[in-house]
């Protein structure tokens, strides 16, 4: 089933415009703009008026499109902190200017966060064991936290780790195990411990290095990282998701690596993660399989 899902909980995260391959957006008190490629569009405001509202506008180095330096007006803070809130989850993170336009989350996973909790406060077992992948600053990983869960944090980069850690004492949260690694190695070994996971959360990248310099290409490692996941998660209960971010990855990809490995489930759900600008612009942000 192909599906839009975009998160409704947001009060310190706004998409303002989008357009000429470009975002404005309003993070906490703080405006931004930032690069966006799929954005082909024009903007609906003018750029007078995005350059008025911003506070930091991130521009790219010639001679490599992945960094860039930020400019900054007078007052504008390089870190902050957001709310995220649902139920009985309420989560701060903190927020950072870094030289790869990154911030320190990525907005459109709120719905996956909902579902995670949603999902381990339904489930039978005593502190269900969720492993989050890929984990970054560990926005699932508090979600599945603050459910009750036990959760396994996985990263390749120490800094990341450290952010995250942040993240979870902030939001007031604690217990959560946190792992630098190579995501492959770390799977492969679980599987050959016995382990299992009552739920397993990816986020993988196009691209990316593990802790030794392992090499990550999507296409070339997914199904591997897939059907390695299959034999770690709990036959009874569980959930899994997965996010794909790469542009030419859709989600009828995501389906046939899903049911290849897990079966056909009835409840799998796949779609297309995307925000909504103020004047209804609908910006795609990847895709996302989950059961």
């Amino acid at each position: 089933m192909i599906k839009l899902l975009s998160p409704e909980n947001w009060k310190d995260y706004e998409l303002l415009d989008s357009g000429n391959f470009e975002k404005l957006e309003r993070f906490g008190s703080q405006v931004l703009i930032r690069p966006e490629p799929q954005a082909v569009w024009d903007k609906s405001l003018a750029a007078e008026e995005w350059a008025a509202r911003a506070q930091a506008i991130f521009r790219k180095e010639k001679n490599d499109p992945e960094k860039g330096k930020w400019i900054l007006k007078k007052g504008c803070r390089e870190q902050w902190q957001i709310g995220y809130s649902y139920k009985k989850m309420n989560l701060k993170l903190r927020l950072g200017l870094t030289s790869f336009r990154h911030i320190g989350v990525f907005p459109e996973q709120g719905d996956n966060w909902d579902f995670i909790y949603d999902r381990i406060s339904a489930m039978k077992t005593n502190r269900p064991k969720v492993l989050n992948l890929f984990a970054y600053t560990g926005g699932a990983s508090l979600a599945a936290c603050a459910a009750g869960a036990e959760v396994v944090h996985v990263d390749s980069v120490k800094p990341v780790i450290t952010w995250a850690r942040e993240n979870m004492e902030l939001s007031g949260l604690d217990g959560i195990r946190w792992v630098v690694e190579d995501a492959l190695k770390f799977v492969k070994r679980e599987v050959r411990r016995g382990n299992s996971y009552q739920g397993i959360i990816l986020d993988p990248p196009a691209y990316g290095r593990g802790a030794d310099g392992e090499k990550w290409v999507l296409e070339e490692h997914i199904n591997e990282m897939i059907k390695q996941c299959s034999e770690l998660l709990d036959e009874h209960e569980n959930f899994l998701i997965m996010s794909l971010y790469s542009m030419g990855f859709s989600s009828l990809i995501g389906e046939n690596l899903i049911r290849s490995a897990f079966g056909n489930r009835e409840t799998l759900e796949s779609g297309e993660l995307f925000l909504a600008d103020n004047f209804g612009k609908k910006l795609p942000l990847g895709t996302v399989l989950r059961f």
